[in-house]
């Protein structure tokens, strides 16, 4: 380096001091004190049970030492110009190692070494005997959290990409990283919350949420959408579809060639959209059966007196698919007249026996702690849920971007499905903590009786409409086996489609997309494995088979295309363009 390169660098690092100076007095507490303590009190369960079998632990020591002795006697190998095969490579799908520089003797050392032990770290897990199945879960969970932190290519003195840009941009890519962990933290609250997407990339009717409708009925909690028709007749049922509260709706309605909003218009059906207020203090004494009872429910009876029809399809996505089943099992339970006439259920969990990832924070310590949380401030923060479930696949929603944002200094990427991710919803205390004592931790919902909407038990067996249930194979939030066992809990004619991809991508799949899927009858008899075992994979998108099994339970005759007539505001509607920023001014 010449001294002209010297003197940029150590101005770069100046300025970068001056920055991490300002961060460190931004930054807030730690809000996680109850999950400290419980992962504090399952080590010393692991100890205390290690150390009843100290041989099987001391094999898997001696196993770890030897590959790293191997591993150095090899790097002394390449390092003299000698080939040799690689002790342990990147899991499939791991990018972290990716870049040339890795190929280069220490920093493959470096690599392999980190692998080695990563995999040590974990087998030491497994290998304790007298652990409970929910104590191992959390165990490896926080292992891997912080095994993945820890990697090699979080840092730049071990990054060789990295090194090499630091070096030619004179430290650059350090201070726009500083920069923009500083807005970070600013916007974060409490958890830091790294950007993956450029928010002002989109704005929402412009470029995103463009399918024409109108807001035909308002409440405090919720717009109910109508979207306006592209064919001269339609189906005479309506099609109701009811998305998650913790996000918005239009991950539904995203840019046109991949709006499942637009696609069904298309097909002919009369679309109705719930969009969800985004909380503030105003909504603190919102529950989940309000959403139920004030949301489903209301909005079908509002869409009967506007539309004139007392028969509608609905659809439910996740949480919004739970809410949707209960208030089909309120009607019952109540009495009242089932305008529902059939359910279709994206990902949705009824059954919460199997939590997936989620699980490592399901425990009454972290729950209660949670609960008090909610109660103090009314509101649980949008920010802390997004970075909650971005740790959930740590490597590719969280450490990729820190190491982008923050350590290569590049500013983010414009993208739809991120740009919606990163759109934060609050979520009232009240209902935040029904669904994680209720349903996570007690399991509530499967036990007839047990759970009750507004004083009144419900019974999801109690449920006889046709339902569709589609889920996806590498779903991390609602694992597809838990909902094929909530799927069981109901009554009536049960489909089960299986998507290929994630909680997300695989449920925006429109034709022409990448991904297969699984199709078959939700059997009683059958386990999800038995399930999957005889079924046969179909090609392409899983939507077309959708609007099939729709046609096929559309039995009356279609009727004229229903004009739009409302003075309330266009889509997207006013809801669903409220920030998290707006809100949370709001709570103040």
């Amino acid at each position: 380096m010449d001294h002209g390169s010297y003197d940029k660098l150590l101005n770069s690092m100046m300025q970068c001091n001056q920055h991490w100076q300002e961060l460190l007095q931004q930054q807030g507490k730690d809000a996680s004190q109850a999950v400290l303590q419980q992962n504090a009190e399952d080590m010393q369960q692991a100890f205390q049970a290690a150390s009843a079998q100290p041989q099987a632990l001391l094999e898997q020591q001696m196993q770890w030492w030897q590959a790293q002795l191997n591993l150095f006697q090899n790097t002394m190998m390449q390092q003299a110009g000698q080939a040799v095969e690689p002790l342990i490579e990147p899991e499939r799908g791991d990018k972290r190692f990716s870049g040339e520089g890795w190929q280069l003797p220490w920093f493959d050392y470096l690599k392999q070494s980190y692998l080695l032990t990563a995999k040590q770290m974990q087998h030491s897990i497994d290998a304790i005997d007298g652990l409970d199945d929910a104590t191992r879960d959390r165990l490896r969970f926080f292992t891997r959290q912080t095994v993945n932190a820890m990697a090699p290519s979080n840092f730049i003195s071990s990054n060789p990409e990295l090194l090499q840009m630091t070096l030619e941009s004179g430290g650059s890519n350090l201070c726009q990283g500083a920069e923009q962990l500083q807005q970070d933290l600013l916007r974060s609250a409490g958890s830091l919350n790294v950007s993956m997407t450029d928010s002002d990339a989109f704005s929402l009717g412009q470029d995103l949420a463009t399918t024409p409708g109108k807001v035909i009925h308002q409440t405090p909690l919720y717009q109910l959408i109508q979207y306006a028709p592209t064919t001269k007749q339609v189906a005479k049922r309506p099609l109701l579809i009811v998305p998650p509260f913790v996000n918005k709706y239009y991950i539904l309605d995203l840019r046109p060639q991949n709006s499942m909003v637009k696609y069904l218009v298309e097909q002919g059906h009369t679309v109705l959209m719930i969009s969800w207020v985004n909380p503030d203090q105003r909504h603190v004494g919102v529950d989940f059966e309000d959403y139920v009872v004030d949301g489903v429910l209301d909005a079908v009876d509002n869409a009967e007196r506007l539309l004139g029809e007392n028969e509608f399809n609905a659809v439910g996505y996740c949480i919004g698919g739970t809410a949707l089943t209960c208030a089909m099992a309120y009607a019952s339970a109540k009495r009242l007249k089932q305008k529902i006439k059939s359910a279709t259920l994206f990902t949705t969990i009824l059954d919460f026996s199997q939590p997936g990832e989620l699980g490592a924070f399901i425990n009454d310590t972290v729950v209660s702690a949670l609960e008090q949380q909610n109660r103090e401030k009314g509101l649980m923060d949008g920010r802390q849920l997004a970075v909650a479930f971005s740790i959930l696949k740590e490597n590719n929603l969280y450490w990729n971007y820190y190491v982008d944002g923050y350590l290569k200094g590049k500013s983010p990427v414009a993208f739809d499905i991120l740009h919606w991710n990163c759109d934060n919803t609050n979520l009232s205390g009240r209902a935040h903590n029904t669904m994680l004592r209720r349903f996570y931790l007690n399991n509530e919902l499967i036990e007839a009786g047990q759970f009750t909407i507004r004083d009144t038990a419900i019974d999801l067996g109690k449920i006889k409409l046709p339902t569709l249930f589609v889920s996806t194979i590498d779903d991390h939030i609602a694992l597809w086996q838990g909902t094929y066992l909530g799927m069981q809990r109901l009554g009536g004619d049960k489909t089960f489609i299986l998507g290929e991809s994630g909680h997300v991508a695989g449920i925006v799949n429109p034709p022409g997309g990448k991904y297969h899927h699984y199709l078959g009858s939700g059997s009683d008899e059958l386990s999800p494995e038995q399930w999957l075992q005889q079924t046969a994979k179909q090609e392409g998108s899983w939507w077309p088979t959708w609007m099939q099994w729709l046609a096929e339970r559309n039995v009356l005759d279609p009727v004229d295309a229903r004009p739009l007539d409302s003075k309330l505001a266009d889509a997207p509607g006013d809801y669903v363009k409220q920030r998290l920023a707006s809100t949370m001014e709001g709570a103040a």
